[in-house]
């Protein structure tokens, strides 16, 4: 409806309609249109005393339909948000872009927004108005390039894309919402119209914990896992997050894991890519249910003390049709030149961290995560890949930054700002970055000059630790330094030890597959690798199916092999991961400084014809911890080794406990140390063969 002279003018698009006629929404007949066009265009007079939602009565022959008309409603976007939005710190735009339920002017509807400011024309097409593209077309915010209409009437889980004409004239594929909250199941790709997220959070103890200790010197155990794949129902179909609760919470609890950290659950279309090529940010993938089952998921971790983080990945993005790419028929959210637009390893678009509106659309996505579902952290993926222009390219290949270095500054003050904004906003909340290089600093604080994560992979431990165990204890003599090298740097970063996802796919085999020897010793190498894990500094991930020595490597499209528990050298492997991480958890002196030198104390570092490296964990107030492995099958009954303190030592751990599937050779579960004149003691223990033991001084 216009405002003409004095009067009021009525114009709609009803297509199919021979006649149409203006009513108030209460039924009052305000005017009788004329025919225009054939096509279903139809104007006329209105008697109104003033601007006010205008629905038209259509009929053609006995049939007879009502449509309200979209664009006799005001804007639902403010100057505020037009403000807030150019400046780029909008925090909020979760709440403002995308599809929303409102009740507008008296009507309900779904006010949609999105950003195309090159777009000559943009419409939100849909179930509702059969995908046709003339019958919504939306209203253009100059300020911002921000497209919105209030569309009366459509209701929760209708379809929707957006119809894009470029500046240049051409239709554009049609586009997902960038911002949508729900899409279809795969292989389609609409996004869905959601209602707002309603949870009965019961979390409030646990997140109150989180916000107010130091993580850094709390127990921090991950189980990553494949929501597709951890188990499936007998016919191979995926289970939804409420059947996933009644399985995977139990079995984490009793595994004694910390967290639970899922590979990324955001909308993908294409399964292969494990989810780390997402082309819907904000909405958990339709292939386990709707987004509220998700939070009751994490709402039932919580409720029993897991903490749930999610693989996020803000490096790149699918150029699927459907999704970012060209999202206006310009290079919107990635760079135009493919030197730093496109990923050569990924065939994937990269951010423009350079763009304030991409990078607010990145941020408010970290924030929406934490705000609505309630996650307790974010891992963030290939962050190596954002922080060098030149990486995984040749010369001439890459642009330079302003200062000519090959340090991607854009990306590096996108980072800065997102964990502050996360951490800022949301004190309980953990990021961790899978940064492979030695860029400095990754864990720091942004005020001290670091990129502000709270913790950082430690990609040097897994490579190194995977190549020794790798090699037959015979020749493990002559690369003893791949063992000790780490302790140069492993307190320069608040570090997580990664065994993930990545360690067993591609031909690297499982973890028992890449241990060497008989089917005893791979076992028992196993064993003690792990051992060696949970008694070393830095926080523990552990990729599901290793926890029981799966041998297939791990496939997207299947189950876990957990037949396997039925037999004794699995069962055994997984109860050594379970009191490991219970004893991980309940014993300060093997997790409070995880993170600080103070807590590690080198033992022997020497004995390279054993084979034998020794520790001592340490916390202030707390018994001290020594960790002692033998990582060859050479069994020793009488290995002398110097202790901090005098008295009986207790073996809390030993791998090769026959409960664990081991040979059952051991100390008796305890071991008494003498103390000489130099202030230290000495005992005399049984090392069994590639095995780690854990002794804890008694009081």
């Amino acid at each position: 409806m216009h405002q003409i002279g004095s009067g009021y003018v009525a114009r709609c698009f009803v297509p199919g309609a021979e006649t149409v006629t203006a009513t108030s929404l209460n039924g009052v007949v305000i005017g009788e249109l004329q025919c225009l066009d054939q096509a279903g265009f139809f104007a006329g007079p209105v008697k109104v005393q003033g601007l006010q939602p205008v629905r038209y009565r259509a009929s053609r022959g006995d049939v007879e339909w009502t449509v309200t008309d979209p664009y006799s409603f005001g804007p639902v976007l403010g100057p505020m948000d037009d403000y807030f939005i150019r400046e780029g710190s909008h925090l909020r735009l979760f709440d403002k872009m995308g599809a929303h339920p409102l009740k507008h002017q008296g009507v309900d509807g779904f006010h949609f927004a999105v950003w195309a400011p090159n777009a000559r024309r943009v419409s939100v097409v849909g179930d509702f108005n059969d995908w046709d593209g003339r019958r919504h077309v939306m209203r253009l915010r100059r300020d911002t390039g921000i497209w919105e209409i209030f569309a009366p009437d459509v209701r929760t889980g209708s379809a929707y894309k957006y119809e894009i004409i470029g500046k240049d004239g051409d239709l554009q594929p049609l586009k997902a919402d960038p911002y949508a909250r729900r899409a279809e199941l795969r292989p389609k790709n609409a996004s869905v119209t959601a209602a707002e997220l309603e949870q009965v959070w019961e979390d409030a103890d646990h997140r109150k914990h989180w916000a107010t200790i130091n993580q850094r010197q709390q127990p921090i155990s991950i189980y990553e896992v494949h929501a597709a794949s951890w188990q499936r129902h007998h016919d191979g179909s995926l289970l939804t997050w409420d059947e996933m609760a009644e399985r995977l919470i139990p079995y984490c609890v009793d595994m004694g894991f910390t967290h639970i950290e899922f590979m990324p659950i955001s909308e993908y279309p294409y399964d292969p890519s494990w989810g780390y090529q997402t082309t819907g940010l904000f909405a958990p993938t339709a292939r386990f249910g709707e987004p509220e089952g998700f939070a009751r998921f994490v709402n039932g971790c919580h409720k029993v003390g897991l903490g749930v983080l999610l693989d996020w990945v803000p490096a790149h993005f699918p150029t699927d049709a459907h999704g970012l790419r060209h999202f206006d028929g310009t290079a919107l959210y990635e760079h135009e030149d493919p030197r730093q637009g496109f990923h050569p390893d990924w065939n994937t678009a990269i951010y423009n961290f350079g763009r304030i509106e991409v990078l607010s659309y990145l941020i408010n996505n970290a924030l929406y995560w934490a705000e609505k579902f309630h996650l307790d952290g974010l891992r963030v993926d290939a962050v190596a890949s954002m922080l060098y222009l030149d990486y995984s390219r040749k010369e001439g290949e890459w642009v330079p930054n302003e200062y000519g270095g090959r340090e991607n500054l854009e990306s590096v003050r996108f980072l800065q700002s997102m964990n502050s904004h996360v951490y800022g906003s949301h004190p309980g909340i953990m990021t961790i970055a899978e940064e492979s290089t030695s860029w400095p600093k990754v864990s720091q604080p942004v005020h001290e000059g670091g990129l502000g994560f709270g913790f950082k992979w430690n990609m040097g431990f897994m490579h190194d630790t995977l190549s020794y165990f790798a090699r037959d204890p015979i020749h493990r003599k002559h690369h003893h330094q791949e063992l000790t090298f780490g302790l140069l740097y492993a307190f320069s970063e608040n570090f997580v030890l990664p065994i993930s996802h990545d360690e067993v796919v591609h031909g690297k085999g499982s973890m028992i597959a890449k241990m060497p020897g008989d089917d005893w010793q791979k076992f028992a190498n196993l064993r003690a690798y792990y051992g060696f894990m949970w008694g070393h500094p830095g926080k523990k991930l552990l990729f599901m199916g290793q926890e029981f020595a799966q041998w297939s490597e791990w496939s997207e499209s299947q189950s876990l092999d957990w037949n396997l528990l039925q037999y004794a050298p699995h069962e055994g492997m997984r109860r050594l991961i379970r009191d490991l991480n219970l004893t991980y958890r309940s014993k300060p002196a093997l997790h409070a400084r995880d993170c600080e030198g103070e807590g590690f104390e080198w033992l022997i570092s020497e004995d390279q014809d054993n084979s034998v490296f020794a520790w001592l964990r340490k916390a202030p107030g707390e018994r001290p911890i020594a960790v002692v492995c033998n990582l060859t099958p050479t069994f020793h009954s009488h290995y002398r080794i110097s202790l901090p303190a005098g008295g009986r030592w207790r073996e809390i751990i030993n791998t090769d406990a026959e409960i664990y599937g081991g040979s059952g050779k051991g100390n008796g579960g305890r071991v008494e140390a003498h103390t000489s004149g130099e202030g230290w003691a000495k005992a005399v223990i049984t090392l069994p063969p590639l095995a780690v033991i854990m002794l804890e001084l008694e009081q």
